[in-house]
C-alpha cells in the first residue's frame, strides 16, 4: 500500500489587523501581559486566523519527497536538494498542489495532524474554495487510512501525557528536527524576514523524522 507523510508549516496573520470583535474574542480571558502576548500568538494554530505557509509531502517507500512553499513573492521558484522537490506559490496553489498528489495515496502519516494538520488544511481549502478529495479525519480508532502517531505513541491517550515529536525522536533515537535550530514557534519570525527556503526546508525535517518514526513504530510496536 503506498504512504504519504506530510506536515504543513501556519504563519498567524498580525494581532492589529483583526476587528475589534476578534480581537475582544482572544482577549477575553488574557489578564496579564503575558497572556495578552500569548493569546496573540496563538493566532498561528487556527485556520481562521492563519495560512498554510508550507506543506511537504514524502513518500514512504521511494523516500521521493516535495514541498510546496510560500516565497513572498508572485514570482515561481523551483529547485531540487537530493531527492526533495521544492516549488514555491500561493496558498491557494500549494493547497491545491497538496489534493492532486494526495490523491494518487492509500494512506497517509501524520504527528498529531488529526487535531492540527488535517482540519486545518481542510479548513484553509474551504476558505480558498478549494474542495478536499480525502477526507483527512476519518475514524480515529482504524489507522488504514490515516496513521497519527501522535495517537498511536500515546495509545489513544493511555499515557499521562501525550509527548511532542521532539522527544519521541530522542527516546528512539531519531534525529529531531529540532536540532538544526528551529522550531515550530519561530516559523512567523522567519517568513517575516524572509527565510522561506529554511520554512521549507524545517517542514521536510519534520516529515523525515515522522516517516522514520512511523517506521520505527511499525517495526517494534504495531499490531
Amino acid at each position: 500500500m503506498p504512504k504519504i507523510v506530510f506536515d504543513i508549516e501556519t504563519v498567524g496573520q498580525d494581532f492589529d489587523l483583526l476587528d475589534e470583535a476578534s480581537k475582544e474574542y482572544f482577549l477575553k480571558f488574557a489578564e496579564t501581559e503575558e497572556k495578552i502576548e500569548e493569546a496573540k500568538a496563538s493566532l498561528n494554530f487556527y485556520p481562521l486566523t492563519a495560512q498554510v505557509v508550507a506543506i511537504g509531502m514524502l513518500e514512504v517507500e521511494s523516500e521521493q519527497g516535495i514541498v510546496y512553499f510560500q516565497n513572498g513573492s508572485p514570482q515561481k521558484e523551483k529547485f531540487v536538494e537530493g531527492s526533495i522537490t521544492y516549488i514555491s506559490g500561493s496558498e491557494k496553489e500549494i493547497l491545491n498542489h497538496f489534493w492532486t498528489q494526495l490523491n494518487r495515496y492509500e494512506q497517509f502519516v501524520t504527528f498529531n495532524g488529526r487535531v492540527f494538520d488535517c482540519p486545518f488544511v481542510m479548513i484553509r481549502s474551504a476558505i480558498q474554495k478549494i474542495r478536499a478529495v480525502k477526507n483527512l479525519v476519518p475514524y480515529r480508532y482504524d489507522y488504514k487510512q490515516h496513521v497519527d502517531l501522535a495517537d498511536q505513541l500515546s495509545f489513544y491517550d493511555a499515557l499521562r501525557r501525550k509527548f511532542g515529536l521532539h522527544m519521541w525522536c530522542q527516546a528512539f533515537g531519531i534525529q529531531s528536527p529540532k536540532q538544526e535550530g528551529i522550531t515550530g514557534l519561530q516559523v512567523k519570525d522567519f517568513f517575516q524576514q524572509g527565510k522561506y527556503h529554511d520554512i521549507a526546508r524545517y517542514c521536510m525535517r519534520d516529515i523525515i523524522a515522522t516517516k522514520e518514526l512511523y517506521l520505527y513504530w511499525e517495526k517494534y510496536i504495531r499490531f
